[in-house]
């Protein structure tokens, strides 16, 4: 019997649904996972998803496997080179971010010792629950992205809007947004 899925993972890409069955939505601690989540979710701003996780393993090798020590110190020279690569999304504000990103990524690590502890403090290190029971019940923000969103864009990110940022959100468990009906919905509750 076929699984009953979340309505945007009813893909025939087998990408798409291995992405939904196995990572949106699992609560992610891993500094190095969360700076390649923010990298992916900021290149998407304007994009489908599915751009971007096609070009996912293009970015992991093109960006020094996410290690925003190595990102953050990128040249314009080296810029220009990424601006040639067909591997990954070829815009020049968005590599650009993803640099700046990099550089703030590491202030708030010194900071608060890991970018989890920062980020998982505004849930009180507990994933928020939904039970949305439609895609149509899903919103593209919330207040607490738009209040994140805002810390962020104040700390000097880039492309880390409230929507991108809680697309970033339930892509890493901070919200569970699996529709009810969707068999990860129980197992990520």
């Amino acid at each position: 019997m076929e699984k009953l899925r979340c309505k945007w993972a009813q893909s025939k890409n087998s990408a798409l649904v291995r992405y939904h069955d196995k990572e949106w939505g699992v609560p992610v601690f891993d500094d190095r996972i969360l700076f390649e989540f923010m990298m992916l979710e900021s290149a998407q701003a304007g994009l489908s998803w599915e751009t971007v996780l096609n070009k996912r393993e293009g970015y992991r090798e093109v960006f020094m496997d996410f290690d925003p020590k190595k990102i953050a110190v990128l040249t314009e020279a080296e810029v220009s080179v990424l601006m040639l690569n067909p591997k990954i999304i070829r815009n020049r504000a968005k590599i650009l971010a993803a640099i700046t990103n990099a550089q703030q990524f590491l202030k708030i690590q010194d900071e608060f010792g890991t970018f989890s502890k920062y980020l998982w403090q505004w849930v009180q290190n507990t994933p928020v629950q939904t039970m949305r029971k439609s895609h149509t019940d899903i919103p593209v923000m919330t207040k607490l992205a738009l209040d994140m969103s805002k810390d962020l864009k104040k700390r000097g990110f880039k492309f880390i809007g409230p929507t991108v940022w809680y697309s970033f959100m339930q892509a890493i468990g901070v919200v569970n947004d699996h529709t009810v009906d969707c068999f990860r919905f129980k197992e990520l509750s």
